[in-house]
């Protein structure tokens, strides 16, 4: 009976109404399920996507811009356009991502072209996939020689039609590239939706009601009507446009970011693109919050809270203070770059306060900054290096309302004084504002101190006795820098200390006024007034020691003839003779102070590093990984300059797995020169901080080991002498790009980070990951001549 109602139904000979509706109603359930199936599949890629392709494909330094972190890079597709390009001569256009281009037509306009249509044969997507099937290179062992893995090399991008051709040319550039094969899972999922044509996941973009409302409440406070409020509302969102935002209470997985768009709250956000936060928008705009679609990437990853409490903070510090503005400053680069001059009605107090309220956030997003690869921007920092901010009251910034006013005209960041050609730019910049602001500033200071005294701890911002990111480690590897809370690793060569003038330039100049698709000028004049700005602080730093060290340790940090040549040319003199109020009880002055800045207040920040820092009882104990790994921190070690920028070490003990960071930290003779890096470095000098957990965004190497073998890994460590050493520490420890399990050991890693800091946590990049190779004869003589000298 059932079998014939069913023939009925199938050849519509069915009378009864139930049938009739069955009939009418089994092509929208077919189409429901394909629907659906098609969604989970999607959704299920979008996992696989996550774990082994948005790792080198999601930022600015992806090969051929392809993003594939979101629905709308990868159908945005590819460029052979170069966002990096160090030596253009003229602004790059602008490729953000959801910013620059709404639609695929305006991207395939813009040159980007298709990776994932179906249409005429397999995809870009889909033989890149099968091509990556097929990678010849032996497990385990080195890449072969003809593979260039380097983060700037030569792009060649496999073009719709012309993939066979790619390949043909590079038989090893299929997906993923140089890199270990997927586990057949992975690349069956992967694999059936690029055949599929990539389909985007259905993702539900309802937001709870308790969000909403929040959402409401921040767009209600930055477009509220008064000049007052205006001001604030564009003070704050030029310092949070790179942000994150969190809103207080929330989902940890959700986050936000503010713009400025053409449409009111109420209606889709329409963003106005501007190259900088500070560019004429053109026209009304509202500022409003939008959410971050896409995965989350470490690098890219700053965030900041925001709702109801940081609201009322905003309330405190900038609308309940005493103070008027006749008239909005205009938007434009010239009025807009410079932070000093165009919100100067606002209290400098205010605007400082706004600042260290959030110190690690603002630090964190000129150290990671606006761009993926920075290495001519981070090479104008030391390797490791400690922060701590002037106290406000303080700073005369802050307490002397003339010295703002004398100073604003000197302090000019290069994007607000600079427009239009480069000869311009550079006479611009060569009229060195820098110096002259160097020499008004110590002017200033030393009245204060032969007034006062000299400065003591209390100049030191204590943090109100909460903060515990007054205090700060900065990080720069080679192409990247990383910041964290505390003063990590042994004390370090230089420390800085930031007062508010100094503060805002370094936004400014790194972040809000740095343009990554800029040309050599832009690049240049940001690298050259950032060299000032670092002096800036380490000379405030200087300030608080006694006067006979300065300039011997100055010079430390600075040696070579032609750096001395610089300093007569750009650099005021060294103050010299100012008194410091501190009473130091050591000859190690600089130790002596920066412990110090440890115990004030007492308990808010740990004054020993277990590892890299400690004796006696304040150690990590013998018999615990972090104890055992100890003798990788002494000097002077040799074997440093060995090993990777950033080292990932994963320790499995009886109870669990610990992760550990290896830093290498490399010794320059000094850091002046924007070229030429190479000719400054003094390997000899090179060292190790090692540091539980993780706070890189590129982990370069990663090494395995457990517990028991722990001092037999920190022995192998500390004889290596050569890099075929090394190889040996890496074939019995370590995890190539091309081992069978890298996948698996590098989620472990990815997994530890989130177990760490769910909130902070992003997806790791691997455009870093190295491939230790046995060096050429020409390399090798030259190791061999360098280790006898």
């Amino acid at each position: 009976m059932r079998v014939e109602a069913w023939d009925r139904i199938a050849a519509g000979r069915s009378k009864r109404p139930f049938f009739r509706f069955l009939k009418s109603a089994i092509p929208v359930l077919l189409i429901w399920w394909a629907s659906a199936a098609t969604a989970q599949e999607a959704g299920s890629a979008v996992d696989v996507l996550n774990k082994r392709c948005v790792v080198c494909h999601g930022c600015y330094d992806a090969p051929c811009q392809l993003k594939l972190s979101s629905a709308s890079g990868w159908l945005r597709g590819a460029s052979k356009q170069k966002v990096y390009d160090s030596s253009r001569l003229e602004d790059a256009p602008m490729t953000r991502l959801g910013v620059d281009a709404k639609t695929v037509p305006d991207w395939r306009a813009k040159g980007f072209f298709n990776v994932a249509g179906t249409q005429g044969g397999p995809s870009v997507l889909e033989q890149l996939l099968l091509a990556g099937r097929k990678t010849s290179f032996k497990l385990g062992a080195p890449l072969p020689v003809d593979i260039d893995i380097s983060t700037l090399r030569a792009n060649t991008c496999a073009m719709p039609g012309k993939v066979k051709d790619y390949l043909k040319e590079h038989p090893q550039g299929g997906m993923p590239f140089a890199m270990a094969p997927l586990a057949d899972g992975d690349y069956e999922t992967l694999l059936t939706w690029a055949r599929d044509g990539a389909p985007a996941p259905d993702t539900d973009k309802r937001l709870p009601k308790s969000v909403t409302q929040t959402v409401q409440a921040v767009e209600t406070f930055f477009n509220r009507g008064d000049r007052r409020s205006k001001l604030v509302a564009r003070y704050v969102y030029e310092h949070l446009f790179l942000a994150h935002l969190h809103l207080e209470g929330d989902d940890q997985n959700r986050f936000f970011r503010v713009i400025r768009s053409r449409t009111p709250a109420g209606s889709p956000a329409d963003e106005i693109a501007t190259r900088r936060p500070f560019d004429d928008p053109g026209g009304p705009f509202h500022y409003r919050l939008i959410p971050i679609d896409g995965t989350i990437l470490h690098k890219e990853h700053m965030v900041y809270e925001i709702g109801p409490k940081r609201l009322d903070r905003y309330a405190d510090l900038f609308l309940k203070s005493d103070w008027e503005i006749e008239s909005l400053p205009s938007y434009s680069t010239a009025a807009g770059g410079n932070p000093l001059s165009t919100f100067r009605a606002i209290p400098a107090r205010s605007r400082y306060q706004f600042l260290l309220d959030d110190a690690l956030y603002f630090v964190r997003s000129f150290i990671r900054g606006p761009v993926c690869y920075g290495q001519v921007a981070v090479n104008v920092i030391e390797d490791r290096f400690w922060v701590s901010f002037l106290n406000p009251d303080a700073d005369l910034s802050i307490t002397d309302p003339t010295f703002l006013e004398t100073a604003i005209p000197i302090l000019e960041l290069p994007v607000a004084q600079f427009g239009g050609k480069i000869s311009k730019r550079l006479e611009a910049f060569l009229s060195l504002g820098p110096v002259k602001y160097q020499e008004f500033r110590k002017g200033r200071y030393e009245s204060k101190f032969k007034a006062e005294g000299g400065p003591d701890y209390s100049d030191i911002w204590d943090g109100d006795d909460t903060e515990v990111d007054a205090r700060l480690t900065v990080y720069r590897n080679f192409s990247s820098a990383s910041v964290v809370t505390g003063f990590v690793g042994a004390i370090p060569e230089t420390a800085w200390v930031i007062d508010f003038p100094l503060f805002e330039r370094i936004y400014y100049n790194l972040v809000a006024g740095f343009d990554v698709f800029g040309n050599v000028e832009h690049q240049l004049t940001t690298r050259l007034y950032m060299d000032s700005l670092r002096r800036e602080g380490e000379r405030t730093f200087l300030s608080f020691l006694p006067p006979q060290v300065r300039k011997p340790l100055h010079d430390s940090w600075y040696q070579g003839p032609l750096v001395n040549l610089v300093d007569l040319w750009k650099e005021s003199a060294l103050d010299s003779k100012s008194p410091t109020g501190i009473h130091f009880t050591t000859s190690h002055t600089k130790t002596e102070f920066l412990t110090s800045l440890l115990r004030k207040p007492a308990g808010l920040w740990a004054e020993h590093d277990p590892i890299n820092r400690c004796s006696g009882s304040t150690c990590a104990a013998d018999d615990t990984p972090a104890g055992q790994l100890r003798p990788l921190v002494q000097k002077p070690a040799p074997y440093a300059k060995f090993l990777a920028d950033i080292s990932v070490l994963l320790v499995e003990t009886e109870r669990d797995a610990q992760v550990f960071t290896l830093v290498h930290d490399m010794a320059h003779s000094n850091v002046a020169f924007i070229f030429n890096e190479d000719l400054r470095r003094e390997p000899q000098n090179d060292s190790v901080t090692v540091v539980p957990g993780q706070f890189s965004s590129y982990p370069n190497f990663m090494f395995k080991v457990s517990q028991a073998q722990l001092p037999t890994f920190v022995e192998t460590v500390r004889a290596i002498r050569s890099q075929d050493d090394y190889l040996k520490l890496v074939e019995r420890f370590g995890i190539r790009r091309t081992d069978p399990a890298f996948w698996t050991e590098f989620d472990r890693i990815q997994t530890a980070l989130r177990d760490q800091d769910q909130l902070q946590a992003g997806l790791l990049d691997l455009n870093r990951y190295r491939d230790p190779k046995p060096l050429d004869p020409i390399d090798r003589l030259f190791e061999f001549t360098f280790s006898m000298d």
